[in-house]
Order: C-alpha cells, then structure tokens, then sequence
C-alpha cells in the first residue's frame, strides 16, 4: 500500500489529553469523577470573563481582528514591552510550534530536557527538525551545564521549561544566567514560562524582566493556567521585534478567535483575583507534598499548580489505581505521575486515593 504520510510520524507518541472524567464516572457508576490531570485551574472563569465571551459570540459570523491589535497592546503594557514585540496564538504550545518553524530548516537541531513538556519532541518533528534530549538531573531538573554542551553548530534553538512541566522543578537565576552566557547569541533560547505565575521561590526569574531584552531569547507565557483560559487557548510570546514578526508570518491566520480575544481582555483586568486564587492553589500545593512524600519521599519541591511523583515502574499502576478510585492523575510511564492540584476536596481525594495505592516506602 503506498504511504499517503510521512513514515517517521509513525514512531512519533501523539500527545495525550486529561482522560474525561464524565466517562470515568460512568464506568465506575460514580456520580461524578476528579479530574487532576490536565493543570487547569478549579475555580472557574475569572469575572467578566462569562460576559465578555457571551457579547463576543455574537460577532462569530464575522472575522476576528488577525493582528489581535487590543490584547498585545494590553498585554505590551503590562510587561512594559513594545507591542511589535509580542505574538499571540492557540496557547503557548502553538506559538512554541510556529517558533520552531520560523526558525528552524530539516535537519536543524532543537535541544531540550526531558522529560519536559511532552509535546517539545513532536512540534520538533512536525517541522522537520531533529529533537536532542538532554536527561534531566537525579533531583528531576533540567541539566543546564549538560544542556549547554549539547548545542552544536547545527543547533537553532534551546528549550527551557521553567517550571518544568512535568516535574515542577524551577531553575534559578544564577545558574540561567551561566547558561545564556555559554550559549552562542545565533541560538533562541526558549524560556517556556507557561507556570510563572504560582512561582514562590525568589531566586527563580521572570523571564520577560530578566532577559527580555537578550537579541536570542524568547519567552513564552499562557493565559490557560492561571487566569482560567484553558478551554479558550490563548497563548503569548515576548521576543525581539525580528523575531516576533517572522512568527506572526506563519501563525495560522485568524486562530486567537474574537471570542478568545475578548476573553482575555477581560481576564487581564482581574489581576488580584488571579493572585488570589494562585496563592489559594500554592496553600494546598504545599499541603499536598507535604503529604505525598510520607509515601513517595523522593517528590521534588515543584513551583507550578501540580506535585510529580518520580515512581518509575510503578507510574502507569498507580495511574490506574488511582482512577479505580475516581481519581484521574497523569502518569508518564517509565517516569513519574503528574499530579495536578485542584481544590482542598479533590485533593483530600487525591490523597485518600494515594494511601490506598502506596505503601509508605521506610
């Protein structure tokens, strides 16, 4: 039969989504099931947000506004940047993609940690680039001095999660700093900064302040986490002007949708209740590893709105086990589970669900 495709897609694992927990409780005959897989934010749409996008949807016959002009200007303002350097898309995973294309020809080079964020080593192949996988460190971060080694002449761009999905671990500023000065100014380095704002440690920099004016360095932000946006997909970069622009060249035209757009105008004016809800998600994130490492000691401090349990072999069980018990994680077989944290309820659940699954390790 003659292939229609490319062959080196078939080897390729496809990007797996929080399971539905509507199925779960059918299957289980529960009346509902918790979801924690998916990092998305329990409290529901900031306000305004309900009545901006009921105001938009009555314009969906017509085209939103491609420059997406109102929410970079916004958004320019916010992180005192030029508007021409900001670029929008279908969440910051798109714009990681559209990154890559703009950047990168077959065969050019984009080095990353992993595990990282699961969909680097697909947008890596989709575009026709070579993916080079640095192993994360004992403690589950990424290893930047190895990471720095790993550039050849043939790499175009660097990826750094910070924090890292899905391990939670944070890189620091000095150890960022000795890594942008080894790495050559012709390479982009990607600060994929999709958690920042549930980042407690001090000494873990923002991005966008720290090197936002470095010619190579691009960073990535999302408003589906913590402002609330995730079924909405809105997503944002900050790059020199050169480089937004030739990503704005190949974002596929008209996908920050009108409704989206007016979403995030709307959830931008709701800072301190974003701020509120994040330190309510930093509480029980706490409280949860505090908890969790009585029965897996080895969980690492994480800086994002989810706790990783570095179980190895035992992962893709425990992910069952857990879901047995109407409790959806994210296992990463092999690695670890992802454990999103949700409100004080489903975590006690999460929790009671846990205990019955592990035993306390000695």
């Amino acid at each position: 039969m003659t292939r229609l495709t490319r062959a080196d897609l078939a080897a390729l694992p496809s990007y797996v989504p929080g399971r539905s927990p509507a199925d779960l409780a059918r299957e289980l005959g529960l009346p509902e099931a918790i979801k924690l897989a998916s990092n998305e934010v329990p409290y529901g749409p900031l306000p305004g947000v309900v009545e901006a996008v009921a105001q938009a949807a009555a314009g969906v016959h017509r085209y939103p506004d491609m420059g997406v002009v109102a929410l970079r200007e916004k958004l320019a303002q916010r992180y005192g940047v030029a508007a021409d350097r900001i670029a929008t898309g279908c969440g910051s995973v798109a714009l990681c993609e559209h990154l890559i294309r703009a950047a990168c020809l077959p065969g050019d080079e984009v080095v990353y940690s992993w595990r990282s964020f699961e969909a680097y080593p697909i947008i890596a192949a989709t575009t026709a680039a070579t993916s080079v996988r640095v192993p994360n460190t004992a403690g589950h971060a990424h290893d930047l001095p190895a990471m720095a080694a790993a550039v050849t002449e043939r790499t175009r761009v660097v990826l750094v999660c910070n924090p890292n999905n899905p391990t939670g671990t944070a890189i620091r500023r000095a150890e960022l700093d000795e890594f942008l000065a080894a790495v050559p100014e012709s390479v982009l380095v990607v600060l994929d900064e999709a958690y920042r704002e549930f980042v407690t440690d001090p000494d873990v920099p923002d991005g966008i302040a720290a090197y936002g004016e470095r010619p190579n360095v691009v960073v990535l932000r999302t408003l589906s986490k913590a402002w609330g946006l995730a079924g909405l997909r809105v997503g944002y970069l900050v790059a020199q002007p050169e480089v937004a622009a030739a990503v704005r060249k190949v974002i596929t035209p008209f996908s920050t949708s009108g409704v989206a757009q007016a979403a995030a105008l709307a959830a931008l004016d709701a800072p301190a209740e974003v701020r509120r809800r994040c330190d309510l998600v930093i509480a029980e994130r706490d409280r949860v590893t505090e908890a969790v490492r009585k029965l897996v000691p080895e969980v690492p401090e994480s800086q994002a709105n989810f706790v990783w349990l570095p179980l190895g072999d035992r992962s893709a069980a425990f992910g069952a086990a857990c879901e047995a018990r109407g409790v959806i994680v994210r296992p990463f077989p092999g690695d670890g589970v992802r454990v999103t944290i949700g409100t004080p309820a489903e975590n006690d659940a999460f929790l009671a669900a846990a205990e019955e699954a592990l035993q306390p390790q000695a």
